[in-house]
C-alpha cells in the first residue's frame, strides 16, 4: 500500500505517540480535543500480538495489522490529528462510534471513509475487543506533555499533547 504522501507531509517534523493497550486494560478511546472526524482508512490485515517482543521480531508490525487511520481536525486550532487504532491478536475488528459501518477483515482495502462527525473532548470514538494499540501523531506546532515517558501509565483524559503556545 502506498503512503497517503499529503498525509506524511503534515507530520514531517511533527511527534507521536504510541499507547499499547493490555489485556488487562481499558479498550476504548476517546476524542483529543473538540474537533470533526473528516475522512477514515480502514486497512484489513493481520493480527500479530503487539507487545514488546513481538515488534523487535517482526518488522514493520504496526503497518501488517488491521488498523484505521482516524483524521481529526480540531477546533479551534484548525490542527489535524492522526489516530491509528491497530487491532491485534483476539481483536479483529476496530468499532468506531461515529461510523454506521463494522470494520472487520472482509473489507480489503484500504476503504476510504467521507466522514463529518463532530466530537467533543473525551467522547468515546471507538473501542477494541481486547488488547491492541493507539498511535497518534501530531504537526510540529504541538508536543509531548509534560512527564510523559516510554513505559508511563496513561490514564483516560491525561493530556497527551500540548500546543507550542500553552
Amino acid at each position: 500500500m502506498q503512503p497517503d504522501r499529503d498525509l506524511v507531509r503534515q507530520y514531517q517534523q511533527g511527534s507521536y505517540v504510541t499507547l499499547r493497550l493490555t489485556a488487562g486494560m481499558y479498550h476504548r478511546f476517546h476524542a483529543p480535543g473538540d474537533g470533526t472526524v473528516e475522512h477514515v482508512s480502514y486497512i484489513s490485515g493481520d493480527t500479530w500480538n503487539v507487545n514488546p517482543i513481538a515488534l523487535q521480531r517482526i518488522e514493520n508490525l504496526f503497518c501488517k495489522n488491521e488498523r484505521a487511520v482516524i483524521r481529526l481536525r480540531l477546533e479551534p486550532s484548525g490542527q489535524l490529528v492522526t489516530l491509528v487504532p491497530v487491532a491485534a491478536i483476539l481483536v479483529a475488528s476496530i468499532r468506531l462510534n461515529f461510523l454506521n459501518v463494522l470494520l472487520h477483515l472482509r473489507y480489503r482495502g484500504p476503504n476510504h471513509i467521507p466522514c463529518a462527525a463532530r466530537l467533543k473532548r473525551g467522547e468515546e470514538m471507538g473501542w477494541f475487543q481486547h488488547g491492541s494499540t493507539i498511535i497518534a501523531f501530531v504537526p510540529p506546532g504541538v508536543r509531548l506533555a509534560e512527564g510523559l515517558a516510554t513505559g508511563s501509565t496513561v490514564r483516560m483524559g491525561q493530556p497527551l499533547f500540548r500546543l507550542d503556545d500553552e
